[in-house]
């Protein structure tokens, strides 16, 4: 029984570790242009909203954390802002409105031009994240899409694209995760430099 568990589970790292080799081998590019797209926005004083819903709300929330925290250096507080842990705000807007606005209304209601709308699907079809997108970009917000399996028309529509092409919803949330970080570090690293 042991045996058959630890080869389910080596497994499972062994897909995860493809799953990020590929995503590397073409997606560096990608990150660098999302923390650069970030830096510039936070430098001149604009913020990041960042949404998704179930593991990428968590996302969301996590990258927000880490913005307006710290993520591994002493550095300045980042303006970021997740449009999802607000309960009475997600539940009043899809009561009224419905659920494919939860995201949308929030940024008509908080998002400028210059901001970033950071949007995560593991689908990228997600058509509240791929609504509120839109939305942003119509206001001259920047977009950034972080997405798993072909990413989308919400992929294909943002600014930054950054697509973890899995389909298992497990791989591509895994690769994210590390996206996010290394976004995280690059930020960190160009605030040291200022």
């Amino acid at each position: 029984m042991l045996t058959a568990t630890t080869d389910i589970v080596s497994t499972i790292f062994a897909d995860t570790i493809a799953a990020h080799q590929r995503f590397a081998a073409k997606g560096l590019p990608d990150i660098a242009s999302a923390a650069e797209a970030i830096s510039r926005a936070t430098s001149r004083g604009h913020k990041v909203l960042a949404f998704g819903n179930g593991g990428s709300a968590a996302d969301a929330q996590h990258l927000v954390g880490e913005l307006v925290g710290r993520f591994e250096a002493e550095r300045r507080a980042l303006p970021a802002v997740a449009l999802t842990p607000d309960s009475s705000v997600v539940t009043a807007i899809a009561n009224d409105y419905g659920y494919e606005y939860v995201f949308t209304r929030q940024i008509e209601a908080l998002g400028c031009a210059g901001d970033v709308a950071f949007g995560i699907s593991t689908s990228g079809r997600s058509r509240n994240v791929e609504a509120a997108l839109a939305a942003a970009k119509a206001r001259g917000m920047v977009t950034i899409a972080l997405t798993g399996r072909d990413g989308g028309r919400m992929g294909a529509d943002a600014d930054v694209h950054l697509n973890v092409a899995e389909m298992s919803t497990a791989r591509v949330q895994e690769v994210h995760r590390t996206i996010l970080h290394a976004m995280c570090s690059l930020i960190e690293r160009g605030l040291e430099q200022e």
